[in-house]
């Protein structure tokens, strides 16, 4: 399985998936033209269900969330999640900034509806995590 690296753009946050076990999202996440990069995120989560490592950390960093991108950011989280029925451990860091109570709300909402442990981070700049 290869590492899946994507670049950020001024809609688009950074993502980088490592069959290691590291997931990353980070940057603005505010792109609603359906650019097929959910796609190919999804597909590479699928795959490494498969044969996932024995341990996956998720770093979620972003300055800017809007609601399309947010149910992208649930659907990634809910099938990763699948991480702990299958005894593996799985951490979550969800970084907001101490003002941004917008991006706190959004993670909190997710991991109440998927059921799943989340990690809140307080930073003074996400675009640094």
């Amino acid at each position: 399985m290869e590492k899946l690296h994507i670049l950020p753009t001024t809609k688009t946050p950074e993502i980088l998936l490592n069959p290691s076990g590291q997931i990353k999202i980070k940057g603005r996440a505010i792109d609603e033209s359906r650019s097929g990069v959910p796609e190919k995120m999804i597909a590479w989560i699928d795959e490494y269900l498969q044969k996932p490592a024995d341990s996956t950390e998720v770093t979620i960093a972003l300055e800017f969330l809007n609601s399309f991108n947010t149910l992208i950011v649930t659907n990634v989280l809910k099938k990763i999640g699948q991480l702990l029925d299958n005894r593996k451990k799985l951490h979550i860091k969800w970084y907001y900034e101490e003002d941004d109570i917008d991006i706190y709300d959004r993670g909190a909402y997710i991991s109440s509806v998927l059921n799943i442990p989340i990690e809140f981070i307080v930073s003074d700049n996400v675009a640094e995590c």
